[in-house]
């Protein structure tokens, strides 16, 4: 009998049909992102969203988060219990005289993320770092937080 569950774990041929369509999800998810979710309010608004990335090791959370035209002075990083919240912003170029433009999409304005950790860090010992416009935070564990493997005794053993 054949079944018919798909699983996450295909080929690299299944998760090649898809491709399409997640670089379409990527696109309106850029497109929409900009506008603001109050339909209600002001088109324009100042706050734009920073891309983020939030991976794990054994031992750390990281957070990567894009950032360009920011100043590592201009981003304030608050860690408490399992969230880490980050905030900056990205101060507007003045008008030059005599220039007029025919395309604007360089956001200015604010920005703040507010990541939910899967586990407890030791605060005292965050560290955060800034390279080419991207911020990266290490964010170690705490002990309670770790992974730990336990071993099963059989027959007493």
């Amino acid at each position: 009998m054949m079944s018919t569950a798909v699983s996450n774990r295909g080929t690299r041929n299944v998760k090649s049909v898809f491709r399409p369509l997640q670089m379409l999800r990527r696109e309106f998810d850029d497109l929409f992102g900009h506008f603001p979710m109050d339909w209600e309010g002001p088109w324009s608004n100042n706050e734009f969203q920073a891309a983020c990335d939030v991976s794990e090791t054994a031992d750390i959370f990281e957070i990567r988060m894009d950032v360009p035209g920011i100043k590592p002075d201009d981003i304030a990083i608050e860690v408490t219990d399992e969230v880490v919240h980050i905030r900056g912003a990205r101060n507007e170029e003045k008008d030059e005289q005599g220039r007029s433009y025919h395309r604007m999409e360089r956001r200015s304005g604010s920005f703040a993320e507010a990541v939910r950790l899967p586990g407890t860090v030791d605060a005292e010992k965050v560290e955060a770092e800034f390279h080419d416009g991207v911020l990266t935070i290490m964010l170690p564990k705490a002990e309670i937080s770790k992974t730990r493997t336990v071993k099963i005794k059989a027959d007493g053993k």
